[in-house]
């Protein structure tokens, strides 16, 4: 029957019909015995259309996140590489995040040599050596954080222009996955661990299980995501992505020299036509003078308009939270981690019915006590706008006392 799935639109209809028998309980070897019997290949495009297809026909995106692991573990047989194409050169996005996969592999080779040499007793054996190598390995696996912001909220930006929103919404999730289970791993490590048992029982299903997911990731990055990546993106988006990289940092390795991104281009309806003065109802201030006031405010602001867009956010010298030019024009859930979604469509659904004007938040955050406000913005006439973001770290506040009635400059003690 394969001879008969000759064509792409097929075979993503045959693999959408195959992995809802995979959602609706069916074993996963008879899955993939079913889907080899009338598919004889597939590509990265086709199973991300595919996930896609079955969100817009309301599959909710947590179940296809929850099975995302078995879709690729039922596609791998099938699964062929796109066209290479024009190989990229040395620093280009996609070769630091395959870069940073294979610095990955390396420390979780260097974690992995370190479970094995846990012991089965105690005696005679010098446990903080080998505790300090788990540590160290841990410490560098941490640095993934760096590769999936970069990934989620500069890559992911440029493929939802293309109509590709499923990576932002079924990989962000996965992300969200191994975070938590790195986190759970670093909080085992954290615990006394006087004994080769409490190892093995502790801090080995913890490694295990975030190894595991790690990897998971990187196989779908590397054989879905990034040659999907290659295949869709002109050079002028690439380029794009690599001048909001440096906002995120790099993980475990730093870019190879070599790759000239193409000269910035200015995104379209950015640009504001007519004099660069504003005359306000309170005054009027130039375009230039604008744009280095709000570089200056001690606060983050971003602007979200009607249609639920980024369209605006200031560039301080010490933003709180890292944003790129990439996220303008992007739909705000998709800028948020999925878990969050639920909680930025009731703000603005709140803020469009009029319900409401503002939403609070405030979190302890590297080290900073961080105030976060949304408030609706509306016309004289009440018509709702957009919502403005304000984010402001408010220790430095918290930690004044008495009066200060000089002029005295510097910055709070603390």
């Amino acid at each position: 029957m394969s001879e008969l799935i000759d064509n792409r639109s097929h075979r993503i209809r045959v693999l959408k019909e195959v992995i809802r028998h995979l959602h609706a309980g069916n074993p996963p070897e008879q899955v993939k015995a079913q889907l080899r019997t009338i598919v004889s290949q597939t590509d990265a495009t086709e199973i991300m259309a595919m996930e896609q297809e079955l969100m817009s026909e309301g599959m909710p995106v947590e179940e296809v996140r929850s099975m995302c692991d078995l879709h690729s573990q039922v596609t791998r047989d099938i699964l062929v590489q796109l066209p290479a194409g024009k190989a990229v050169e040395p620093g280009h996005p996609a070769d630091t995040f395959k870069r940073e996969n294979e610095a990955l592999r390396t420390v979780i080779k260097q974690l992995q040599r370190a479970l094995e040499e846990i012991p089965g007793s105690d005696e005679g054996v010098d446990l903080a050596p080998m505790i300090m190598r788990l540590r160290q390995a841990f410490n560098d696996l941490m640095d993934i954080d760096k590769h999936y912001q970069r990934k989620e909220h500069a890559l992911f930006s440029c493929l939802e222009r293309h109509g590709i929103a499923g990576p932002s919404k079924v990989m962000w999730a996965k992300d969200d996955e191994v975070r938590d289970l790195l986190k759970r791993l670093g909080l085992t490590l954290q615990q006394p661990l006087e004994s080769a048992g409490t190892l093995r029982t502790t801090v080995v299903l913890a490694a295990e299980l975030a190894i595991g997911a790690v990897l998971e990731m990187i196989y779908k990055e590397e054989n879905i995501l990034f040659p999907m990546a290659l295949s869709t993106l002109s050079e002028d988006e690439w380029g794009e992505i690599w001048r909001a990289s440096a906002k995120y940092g790099w993980c475990l390795v730093e870019p190879l020299e070599g790759y000239n991104p193409p000269v910035e281009k200015i995104v379209q309806g950015l640009n504001i036509p007519g004099p660069s003065e504003f005359m306000l109802p309170t005054g009027h201030v130039s375009l230039d003078q604008l744009a280095a006031l709000f570089s200056t405010l001690p606060l983050d602001l971003t602007f979200v308009d009607a249609d639920d867009r980024v369209a605006f956010f200031t560039e301080g010298p010490d933003r709180i939270f890292a944003r790129s030019k990439a996220i303008i024009g992007r739909k705000v859930q998709h800028c948020h981690p999925p878990r969050s979604v639920e909680i930025v469509d009731r703000i603005l659904a709140d803020f469009k019915t009029g319900r409401q004007n503002v939403a609070e938040f405030w979190i302890d955050f590297q080290g900073k006590f961080v105030h976060i406000r949304y408030f609706a913005v509306r016309s004289e006439t009440g018509e709702y706008l957009g919502t403005v973001e304000l984010t402001q770290d408010l220790a430095p506040l918290r930690r004044l006392q008495g009066e200060r009635r000089l002029l005295q400059y510097g910055e709070v003690e603390a």
